[in-house]
Parts: C-alpha cells; sequence; structure tokens
C-alpha cells in the first residue's frame, strides 16, 4: 500500500501539487478526522497565513473536504479526500480535458 501512496504522490508532484500542500494532505489523511486550520500549523509549524492559502489551493483542486462549524465563532474543519476517491476524480477530469480539446481540434477541421 505504501507503493502505491508514493506513485499517487509522484503524479500529483507532476500535477503542480506543491511540496507543502501534499504534506498537509498527508498529515489530514493520517488523522483521518476534520481538523482545523490552527490544529493543521500546530502539527506542521508552518505559517497560518501558508496553511491557509495551501488549504484553499487543496480545496479548489478537490482534494479536501470542508465543513462549517459554529463554536462561539464560524470556521472551518478539513478533511482529506480519499485517495481512490481522488484518483478517480483526477481521471475524470483528465478524459473531461481530452474530450474537450478533441472537439476543439475536430471543429477546427472543419
Amino acid at each position: 500500500m505504501r507503493d502505491a501512496y508514493e506513485k499517487l504522490e509522484a503524479l500529483l508532484r507532476s500535477l503542480g501539487v506543491k511540496k507543502t500542500e501534499l504534506k498537509i494532505y498527508k498529515l489530514l489523511l493520517e488523522k483521518k478526522r476534520p481538523m482545523r486550520v490552527t490544529e493543521i500549523v500546530d502539527e506542521l509549524g508552518i505559517s497560518e497565513r501558508s496553511v491557509r492559502e495551501h488549504v484553499l489551493n487543496l480545496y479548489r483542486k478537490g482534494m479536501l473536504k470542508r465543513e462549517l462549524i459554529q463554536q462561539g465563532w464560524l470556521g472551518y474543519t478539513y478533511t482529506a479526500v480519499s485517495p481512490s476517491e481522488l484518483l478517480s476524480r483526477i481521471k475524470q477530469n483528465i478524459l473531461e480535458k481530452i474530450n474537450e480539446l478533441e472537439m476543439e481540434l475536430r471543429e477546427a477541421k472543419n
């Protein structure tokens, strides 16, 4: 299984996922529970601003799920999307882009 995670990590790096983003994704996978940005900061020793930026990027890429929480304040907790779900999303995204490109090339040909 470890080999599969290393291959997934290599794939994600080839798709432009940053080293720190991979650390955050891996941490959330290992913890298997929702975490707040401040908890991620404490675990990884990275600045809060940096963690917020990377978490937002991961969320936009579909690698994280978030849940709004209200405990006297509003905020989000984040969890990692499972590796199999992530791989499925990547595959679907690539296939959609290939199909779009094929259509554009056909239209340009005519």
